[in-house]
């Protein structure tokens, strides 16, 4: 049950601004207001207001995470719906307040009981919300899978797609997609129709291949500068296409490793910073304290900053916190308040949820209270304090 909360001598990150000795009261599991330190002393507040001095902590709103498979040992791979729940309240101990779960593809009536077991978790979680599915495939290039199983590939199939749409019960957010495939366009249209974001990604596609893609709607992409076809100067790919074209927004896994620091640098230096989105793309045991880790039925183990597949230690994928990834972001030179919107404002616009990514009245209560060595102390999500350690 949300109650009646005002954080105090605070450092407010709006979505917009920085603003030092300032307070945010939350009632009724929304924003109220925000205001000075001053106005703060000068107020009357009742005993059943919950007055936090946060000392001159950060209070900003909640981390959306739109591209995550799993967390602290439990994931969509589990056609769970009790794991999804249990996602839903470790993400919040590191300041996520919504999330969408992700799966890989896999045998059509395995996805689709995936897509249940989320379906029934959402409105049943202990932390974090579930906004939706992103749904990694099943239509996307063979040339460019990552650690993705050939054989869970598809090619565009409408009445596929109509029956993941019909098993998510209208909840399927956001779809990755390879442009270049054959009635993509259709597709593409499809979603459109029911509200489905589609991200470019898992693609070999040409450059001509983007645009047509863009002409049909698809303007987010997936884990920009992996599992895509790179920039060449005389066809300029999928990547080229992000940095051409400024109405397309991008993913980025900010670990340092998935891409390089000075390449995330020349990418805020193309791109407008409305339109990076950070997301972890965290596989199941991330964060996991103790025994054997599996990602996607294989065992993997962590070095060098993400797990690696222990058959052949190629890179099986990230092990990234969104707070781990605001801080990535400090060092590689955002000023705080830009990290924070790829990580709040910029991923409820680009998945068009309203009342998020914000610290507005009249907004969801969703929010994260951290300290500048970026340890997360409190988490707000609908006016409940789900973490707090004040």
């Amino acid at each position: 049950m949300s109650s009646t909360i005002c954080f105090h001598n605070a450092t407010v990150i709006t979505g917009f601004s920085v603003m030092e000795n300032c307070a945010v009261l939350i009632r009724d599991g929304t924003v109220e207001d925000v205001f000075s330190q001053k106005r703060f002393l000068q107020k009357k507040f009742d005993s059943s207001v919950q007055l936090i001095d946060v000392e001159g902590a950060y209070v900003a709103p909640g981390f959306i995470d739109t591209h995550v498979h799993g967390f602290n040992g439990y994931g969509t791979e589990d056609n769970s719906p009790d794991a999804i729940i249990e996602m839903s309240r470790a993400l919040a101990e590191y300041g996520v307040t919504a999330f969408n779960p992700t799966l890989y593809p896999s045998d059509p009536d395995t996805m689709k009981k995936s897509i249940r077991a989320v379906v029934a978790a959402m409105g049943r979680e202990s932390g974090a919300r579930i906004m939706g599915l992103h749904l990694e495939g099943p239509f996307i290039s063979p040339e460019k899978l990552g650690v993705q199983r050939p054989e869970t590939l598809s090619a565009v199939d409408l009445d596929l797609m109509e029956s993941l749409w019909e098993a998510s019960e209208g909840h399927l957010i956001n779809m990755t997609v390879a442009p270049e495939l054959k009635g993509m366009r259709e597709l593409a249209l499809y979603c459109i129709k029911k509200n489905i974001v589609l991200q470019a990604g898992h693609t070999n596609a040409l450059y001509e291949n983007m645009v047509e893609g863009l002409q049909a709607g698809i303007l987010h992409a997936t884990h920009m500068f992996n599992a895509m076809s790179q920039l060449h100067h005389r066809n300029p790919g999928a990547v080229g296409a992000v940095l051409i074209h400024p109405e397309m927004s991008c993913e980025v896994i900010a670990d340092g490793v998935h891409v390089h620091p000075d390449l995330f640098r020349l990418l805020v230096r193309d791109k407008s910073i409305d339109k990076l989105v950070l997301v972890t793309d965290a596989l199941k045991p991330t964060a996991q304290k103790e025994g054997p880790l599996f990602a996607n039925g294989e065992e993997v183990v962590y070095h060098g900053g993400c797990f690696h597949r222990k058959a052949d230690d190629v890179i099986a994928g990230s092990a990234l916190t969104m707070i781990l990834g605001v801080k990535n972001l400090l060092s590689f030179g955002l000023p705080v308040e830009n990290a924070v919107k790829l990580a709040s404002m910029n991923p409820a616009q680009v998945m068009k949820y309203s009342r998020q990514g914000a610290l507005i009245p009249g907004y969801d209560a969703d929010i994260v209270v951290f300290d500048k060595f970026c340890n997360v102390l409190a988490t707000v999500i609908k006016g409940t304090l789900r973490k707090n350690v004040f």
